[in-house]
């Protein structure tokens, strides 16, 4: 025992205890007031009886944790289902409310074309793969009144054309694709016409090219241009895309622009495809035609060697 408290540890021990009851006799009669031998004792005990509570805050809820912990885990558990459910609950009105959306955009279409005959809306499959024109494919197909050369649309505007179809899924060919020429005209002349057609550089940037203008014409950027419906294949005045730079072809024959599509068809989650309208050709007829003009002319010649 004489050893300890003549060892350093005893006198490191001692200053610190003289040294924290010297801070705690300035702290309380910094104020001007005595020091009862009470007060003395629960100043000196102070920081012992904070950290004494602490501990036994933290041994508390570490007790209430393991004894607890069923019940802790359970309602974990019901939390997790709620969230689950409350977010398949989230899911189904956001695919209802984009339902609802897509049919608006078919009401709107049919109203201002009441001529047009409409396939419900098509959800896109998705995109051709490593094809720079950005083709895709469709929810719909021959079940759903759908053929090959069908005009493809949004309410904004022209897509593309059905190009194959099965039963239950087709096809797009967009207009970015140089083997897709649609006939157009400027909506504000009605004058200046064209031939929409794609090229590779301008689908790079989501865009299509206005080729084979005249010389003289009146178009200018800004212009929105419209299908003419002369090729029978889409409908007349349908909007394709606005012009953004005008410049002459590079046999220096003809004015080209660049066009900007109405419809981002890079981007696309839903189509309507128009199934049938007026000025529609018609395959079936123009066989026909040509077997009435067949005998027509079979009787001519019947006649004329009877002659």
């Amino acid at each position: 025992m004489r050893e300890f408290f003549k060892s350093t540890r005893c006198k490191i021990l001692l200053s610190f205890l003289a040294f924290l009851i010297g801070i705690m006799i300035y702290a309380v009669t910094r104020g001007g007031y005595s020091i009862s031998g009470a007060s003395f004792i629960n100043t000196l005990t102070k920081p012992f009886r904070a950290a004494s509570n602490r501990i036994s805050m933290k041994m508390e809820n570490t007790v209430d944790k393991l004894s607890n912990a069923d019940k802790y885990y359970e309602e974990n558990e019901r939390l997790k289902k709620q969230i689950g459910e409350l977010n398949a609950q989230l899911t189904e009105y956001d695919a209802m409310k984009a339902e609802v959306e897509e049919l608006r955009k078919f009401v709107t279409i049919k109203e201002k074309n009441e001529d047009y005959q409409l396939s419900q809306p098509c959800g896109v499959l998705g995109y051709v793969t490593n094809d720079p024109f950005k083709s895709f494919t469709i929810d719909k197909g021959s079940e759903d009144g759908i053929l090959v050369n069908c005009p493809v649309v949004t309410a904004e505007g022209l897509v593309g054309i059905t190009v194959e179809v099965s039963k239950h899924v087709s096809t797009v060919r967009t207009i970015l694709s140089p083997d897709l020429s649609v006939a157009a005209v400027a909506s504000s002349s009605n004058a200046d016409q064209g031939i929409i057609e794609g090229n590779v550089l301008s689908s790079e940037n989501g865009q299509t090219k206005l080729i084979h203008v005249p010389k003289k014409n009146k178009l200018k950027r800004g212009d929105l241009m419209i299908t003419t419906g002369t090729s029978g294949l889409f409908p007349k005045d349908y909007p394709i895309g606005t012009i953004l730079d005008i410049g002459l072809d590079s046999n220096g024959l003809s004015v080209c622009a660049d066009i900007q599509p109405c419809v981002d068809v890079t981007r696309l989650t839903s189509v309507i495809v128009i199934t049938d309208f007026s000025g529609k050709f018609h395959e079936e007829e123009e066989e026909e035609t040509e077997e009435k003009n067949k005998d027509n002319a079979d009787k001519t010649e019947g006649k004329a060697h009877e002659d």
